[in-house]
């Protein structure tokens, strides 16, 4: 049967090796944060080129929507 002072070191040991796994899962979490971070950055800007991106092409369909307009109007003559 073991001895009180060896089951403290053994508990000791367990608690030292908790507290490590504690501290890994921690740095884990936060590296996910950081990533879900950037990823929500790149989502934020994609979504800012996709609004430029159609406001672009609503202004180019606008233009030639008056340019066949006008052409139509000369077309009468």
């Amino acid at each position: 049967m073991p001895d009180n002072t060896d089951l403290i070191n053994e508990y000791k040991e367990q608690v030292r090796i908790l507290k490590q796994e504690v501290a890994e899962l921690q740095d884990a979490g936060k590296s996910k944060d950081s990533a879900n971070k950037r990823c929500l950055q790149k989502l934020e800007h994609s979504q800012q080129d996709l609004d430029q991106a159609n406001k672009k092409i609503t202004d180019l369909e606008d233009q030639l929507h008056k340019i066949n307009k006008k052409d139509n109007e000369w077309n009468l003559y």
